[in-house]
């Protein structure tokens, strides 16, 4: 399978693409960990993104799909994989689109993620993450068990600035004007479907089994 998750940040698209990629064995390539990662290193790339990151911006599609490219010829993702966070416009699809049909490669789907907007704002602005081993908490709905002490590595935890309600809602604001077109793209392609993040998440566990036999067929 090669799927596409597609949601507001907080929608939950992280979390349910360990479960799909553990489940399917899937390469799980996530554009927002991987520019944290050059972030921390401080490399070129990480002093760019850091301040489109900060301000809840987007980062500039030449150096996304230059390190999408890189991505998905790693070994990994012969079996397929899931894009979480990428595309965010059409242009960035479009251009998927093209390095796909260069790879001799197809999209199986695009699972949108629906929730309304005060419930990611609670999402994030509790959400925190240990300095430490990255293990992520969240204040109100998996609290540590000691305040801002993480129970794995006893490191403290930090709220990323990209996590300020004010930074959410500038966030929010971006992905419904830039983002939120890749709805209506991949419905004309026929490839989206729909799930609802503020549900049960089994819904998700029935919808990616019916499309891993579609793609089996």
């Amino acid at each position: 399978m090669r799927l596409i998750f597609l949601g507001p940040p907080g929608a939950g698209k992280g979390t349910q693409a360990v479960f799909v990629k553990k489940t399917y064995g899937l390469a799980h390539i996530s554009t927002g960990d991987i520019l944290r990662a050059q972030v921390k290193q401080e490399t070129e790339l990480g002093k760019t993104a850091k301040g489109y990151m900060d301000a809840g911006k987007l980062v500039p599609d030449d150096v996304i799909i230059g390190m999408i490219r890189e991505r998905l010829g790693e070994e990994d993702c012969a079996k397929g994989f899931i894009l979480d966070g990428f595309p965010r416009t059409v242009p960035q699809a479009v251009a998927l689109a093209e390095l796909l049909k260069s790879m001799g490669r197809h999209l199986t789907a695009v699972i949108c993620f629906d929730a309304a907007d005060d419930l990611l704002v609670e999402r994030l602005s509790g959400r925190r993450t240990c300095r430490n081993c990255g293990a992520i908490y969240n204040v109100s709905f998996h609290p540590p068990e000691k305040e801002n002490v993480c129970d794995a590595c006893g490191g403290p935890l930090m709220q990323r600035d990209d996590d300020r309600e004010d930074v959410i809602r500038n966030r929010l604001r971006v992905y419904k004007e830039q983002t939120a077109p890749l709805i209506e793209y991949y419905e004309r392609e026929g490839l989206l479907r729909r799930f609802d993040a503020g549900g049960a998440p089994d819904s998700l566990v029935a919808l990616v089994a019916e499309l891993a036999g579609k793609d089996d067929a």
